[in-house]
C-alpha cells in the first residue's frame, strides 16, 4: 500500500465514524435537583427503570418495581432530593439478594 491509499483508507474510516456518530444522541441524564418529586416518578413509572443524576459527581439507577433488577437481586427503597423535596420517594433501587433477605 502506498501512502495515498494509506490516507484515503484512514480518512473513510474517519467519515464512516463520524456518520455513525451524528445518527446516534444520546439523551443526557435526568438532574434530580432541578426536577420536581412528581416529575422523577413520573419518568421512573414510565420507563420502568431510569439512571439518574443525584448531584453532579453521583447517579443511580431507580426501578418501578422488581421486574426492573435482575433475579438474583432485590429491591430496596428509594428516597432522592427533588426539587421540591428533600425526601422524595422516587421507586426503588436493585441489590444483591442475601442471606438475610429470607
Amino acid at each position: 500500500m502506498t501512502v495515498s491509499s494509506i490516507s484515503r483508507l484512514v480518512a473513510a474510516c474517519a467519515a464512516a465514524v463520524t456518520l455513525a456518530a451524528g445518527g446516534a444522541s444520546a439523551d443526557p441524564r435526568p438532574f434530580a435537583p432541578a426536577l420536581s418529586c412528581g416529575a422523577l416518578q413520573d419518568l421512573v413509572a414510565a420507563r420502568g427503570a431510569a439512571v439518574i443524576s443525584t448531584s453532579r459527581t453521583t447517579y443511580d439507577r431507580f426501578v418501578s418495581d422488581s421486574r426492573g433488577c435482575y433475579r438474583t437481586q432485590v429491591t430496596e427503597p428509594a428516597w432522592i432530593r427533588s426539587a421540591d423535596d428533600r425526601r422524595c420517594f422516587i421507586g426503588y433501587t436493585c441489590r444483591e439478594y442475601a442471606r438475610d433477605d429470607l
